[in-house]
């Protein structure tokens, strides 16, 4: 840090706030296309020495610049199915508020197994199925598939509370067995994860477990990295979606198997 420090000219504060907004601008363009920013901006937020508590709310902060301006720009595009998406929204929404209750008093070691498990089984799905998520569904989602996408709802938002990096990939996981293709279950996603992020913001606010100044200085770069990689999908649409989907849940599944061997 001290060489960075020399070359820039710059006080250490600035310094940090600086390379928490260029962190949160690579996390954003990543969250933006396929989800998974959190795997950049959380160990970021880790090396300013907050507390965990403290960087996972901050991140919370600064996710929520990020998914809502990547949230506007495929609604503008057309891009979401709101009819399902509104639906879904309360159990997101529910789900996280007591997912980020649960963080502060339960490890998370016991969930990564499973996680890993279901990341392995997936990526070899899209893998080898090629012409998963290339087609986009057309009818509406109703009856019994409705309720099993409302417990999935939940479901990821107590683990966005809870855990969090990954959540917009598995959402898109959702979405696609659904019968959306990549592009607009990329666009869907977002907008449940913007959900999901802001109960869970409500809650590490009334905690007090949220630095404003990072959070915000992450959340500027955010705003810049959403707005390049949602343009960018729409442009490429979901070929380019599923190379990055690939890209992001390998690294998704080496960090949590790292983490978890770690700690036996």
């Amino acid at each position: 840090m001290e060489w960075l420090i020399e070359v820039t000219g710059l006080p250490f504060d600035i310094l940090i706030l600086v390379l928490l907004a260029v962190a949160g601008a690579f996390a954003g363009f990543v969250d933006s296309i396929v989800g998974g920013g959190g795997l950049i901006s959380v160990p970021a937020m880790l090396l300013t020495n907050l507390p965990p508590s403290m960087a996972l709310g901050s991140n919370k902060l600064s996710s929520i610049f990020g998914a809502g301006s990547a949230s506007i720009t495929f609604l503008r595009n057309h891009m979401v199915d709101f009819s399902l998406v509104r639906k879904l929204l309360p159990f997101t929404f529910i789900g996280s508020m007591l997912g980020t209750l649960a963080v502060v008093s339960l490890p998370p070691l016991y969930v990564k197994p499973i996680i890993i498990v279901l990341l392995v089984c997936v990526t070899l799905f899209v893998v080898f199925k090629k012409d998963w998520g290339e087609i986009n569904r057309t009818s509406a989602v109703a009856g019994k598939a409705l309720y099993i996408c409302m417990a999935f709802a939940f479901g990821i938002g107590v683990y966005d509370g809870f855990i969090g990096p990954g959540t917009g990939t598995f959402l898109i996981m959702g979405f696609i067995f659904t019968g959306f293709d990549f592009l607009h279950a990329s666009a869907n996603a977002k907008i449940l994860n913007f959900t999901s992020n802001l109960a869970s913001l409500i809650v590490f606010f009334y905690l007090g477990h949220v630095n404003i100044k990072y959070g915000l200085a992450t959340g500027v770069g955010q705003i810049i990295g959403a707005y390049l990689g949602s343009h960018l999908a729409i442009a490429k649409g979901s070929s380019l979606v599923r190379v990055v989907f690939l890209s992001v849940t390998t690294v998704m599944l080496l960090k949590l198997v790292y983490d978890y061997v770690s700690t036996l």
